[in-house]
């Protein structure tokens, strides 16, 4: 019988309408973000609409995950803001 595939996780993060970042986790960053522009997926961003993806990682498990979802909340704005630009500028050479 083959083995059930584990989810990948992703740590996040969006840009809210307000010029504010909100860090969470997911195993589907689609989904996640259509959720929170939709006011369904977090009291934070249900009043900063609409949100855009700044930011995304992958992380092996669930655990890996939640930890790096909390190093990354505790960086300041400048350390957070140098995440979102490196990862765009990966994604223009892309």
């Amino acid at each position: 019988m083959p083995q059930a595939k584990k989810p990948r996780w992703w740590v996040y993060i969006l840009k809210c309408a307000d010029g504010t970042l909100y860090t969470g986790i997911t195993t589907d960053v689609a989904r996640r973000l259509l959720q929170h522009n939709a006011g369904a997926a977090s009291k934070y961003t249900r009043s900063r609409r609409p949100v855009a993806l700044a930011y995304r990682e992958t992380a092996k498990t669930h655990g890996d995950a939640l930890r790096r979802e909390i190093a990354v909340k505790k960086l300041p704005r400048a350390a957070k803001d140098a995440l979102v630009a490196k990862w765009a500028k990966r994604r223009k050479r892309a």
